[in-house]
């Protein structure tokens, strides 16, 4: 890299989360189901980004 960091490493889960759940329910899944991924990848018990 050349010094900066990459936009992946300073980009919140709360500024894609909507992105998430709309991709989601396109696709047919729900809200719910896109909630327990994300805490579970972050290792958070209860999303503070709701």
């Amino acid at each position: 890299m050349n010094g900066t960091s990459h936009r992946i490493y300073t980009t919140s889960v709360a500024s894609v989360y909507k992105h998430y759940i709309a991709r989601a329910e396109r696709k047919g899944r729900s809200k719910e189901e896109v909630d327990e991924v994300a805490c579970w990848l972050t290792g958070h018990t209860q999303c503070a980004w709701r």
